[in-house]
């Protein structure tokens, strides 16, 4: 046998392994947010015998459910191409307006604060893109006056229900489960089907990949960015309502910082900030690992300012496996 003949054969040898390793790495560079989700809660569980207890993960249920919607809400606009950063202003809104105007019912409630969360929406949408300004701007806009709005409806102080019954809904469990949890579940399993199993959701990443080839195929541009804004704003305000019937009242402070939350668990989950790529468990694993993180701070009593640090530096590190996965990009000099 020739040294060439050698060579071939030795290289159609590893040729499968190659493939395998090929396929392995590109699986991690997935799969990097559930990675650390893992680790993240060996670590806790290591750290604190209370982690695992049965009261500390309904708990944890509790504080991620409400958030967790928010997430879904900020992942479709970040899909699209967009981003807003008024959700938790909007979702404080929706939670003291509920509470305010419908807190005798809790239907009427319910129906308030998705009206609400969808109006505003709605008007995010229009100026976004009808009028082509950017989501930033205008939400940032949307943010001052919705928390503004909700500062004057409440003066400040915290609006209760009269209805007793307001919390049931927000503190009920249902196979040992929090409802908040199933319902973030659900949210969760209809934005997947809606994104991955509709012709919206396909035009909907398709926007977000490339507006201008979207619309030159015949995508309604400006008919998809409106909907999803109107639907993120919905989320929103379901989210607001979940909130006032777990706590028993509307607060002012309610959804502050959410917006970085929402985004943070966004973007560890995977998701381009530029649009066009995302999945939804990847937005469901972020927001858990924000959860997980901040779980176990609260329980080995850290700083509530190194908390803040904590997930500071989680962000930046998400981000880096980002760009790892996805290639270093190409900068101008």
């Amino acid at each position: 046998m020739t040294l060439t003949e050698k060579s071939v054969e030795a290289g159609a040898a590893t040729t499968p392994s190659r493939a395998w390793a090929g396929r392995a790495t590109g699986w991690l560079r997935h799969q990097y947010p559930l990675l650390i989700l893992i680790v993240l809660a060996i670590i806790a569980a290591t750290l604190s015998d209370a982690f695992l207890s049965s009261r500390n993960l309904e708990n944890l249920v509790l504080q991620m459910a409400v958030i967790g919607i928010v997430a879904l809400a900020q992942f479709i606009v970040v899909v699209s191409g967009g981003i807003d950063i008024s959700v938790g202003s909007v979702l404080g809104l929706a939670s003291v307006l509920c509470v305010g105007l419908g807190g005798s019912n809790l239907v009427l409630a319910l129906v308030v604060a998705l009206a609400v969360g969808a109006a505003l929406g709605a008007v995010n949408g229009f100026l976004i893109a009808f009028r082509a300004l950017e989501p930033f701007i205008v939400t940032l806009g949307m943010l001052a006056l919705a928390r503004g709005l909700v500062y004057a409806y409440t003066e400040g102080v915290p609006v209760r229900p009269s209805d007793e019954s307001f919390t049931a809904l927000g503190t009920a469990t249902f196979a040992g489960i929090p409802v908040l949890g199933w319902l973030w579940a659900a949210v969760a399993l209809g934005m997947g089907f809606l994104l991955r199993r509709t012709v919206f959701g396909r035009r909907v990443y398709a926007v977000g990949s490339k507006p201008e080839a979207a619309r030159a195929s015949g995508i309604p541009v400006r008919g998809t960015l409106l909907s999803v804004y109107v639907i993120a704003g919905g989320l929103v305000g379901l989210g607001g309502f979940l909130l006032a019937s777990r706590v028993g009242a509307g607060t002012p402070t309610a959804g502050t910082l959410f917006e970085l939350d929402a985004i943070a668990a966004v973007v560890i989950g995977g998701a381009r900030l530029n649009g066009g790529q995302g999945r939804v468990f990847g937005a469901v694993v972020g927001t858990v690992i924000f959860g997980v993180i901040t779980n176990l701070l609260v329980l080995l009593n850290v700083s509530t300012f190194l908390q803040d640090a904590f997930r500071g530096g989680l962000i930046l590190l998400a981000v880096a496996l980002a760009t790892i996965g996805r290639g270093s990009p190409q900068r101008g000099h």
